[in-house]
This record gives C-alpha cells, sequence and structure tokens, in this order.
C-alpha cells in the first residue's frame, strides 16, 4: 500500500491538494492510503518549509504548490 502524505496546516491550498489528490488515486490501480499531516513539528521532519506538500511514502515530491491530479499520479 502507498502511503499519500498530504503536508500542511489545514490552509484552502492544502485542502485542494488533498482533493487532487484523492481524485488521482481513484483511476489508479493499487491500494492507497492518504494521510493528512498537519502538526508543524511533524511536517518539519519532512524538511518542508512552504506548504503545502506531498509526500509519497515519506519522500517528499512536491511543495509550495498545488499539482493537478494528473501531475500527482506522475508523482505516484
Amino acid at each position: 500500500m502507498k502511503k499519500i502524505q498530504i503536508l500542511g496546516t489545514g490552509c484552502p491550498k492544502c485542502k485542494k491538494l488533498a482533493e487532487n489528490a484523492k481524485e488521482a488515486i481513484s483511476g489508479l490501480d493499487g491500494e492507497f492510503e492518504v494521510v493528512k499531516v498537519t502538526e508543524i513539528n511533524e511536517i518539519m521532519k519532512f524538511g518542508v518549509m512552504m506548504t503545502p506538500a506531498l509526500a509519497v511514502d515519506g519522500q517528499v515530491k512536491i511543495t509550495g504548490k498545488v499539482p493537478s491530479p494528473d501531475e500527482i499520479k506522475k508523482l505516484i
């Protein structure tokens, strides 16, 4: 199972990233878990200074912007 992590404090961009991630995985085969990481200290452990950010299996793939569902599919 792949773990998709949305790193952000709950701002509108963070919520949009979560929506786009869910849309992206809905068309893919396999098992996915979407987890929201909202605690600043946890986000900083990823080395992220700008949110929103997307991590796949603990590896940060994108920071500071909201990728489209198609872009997210490529990152997964």
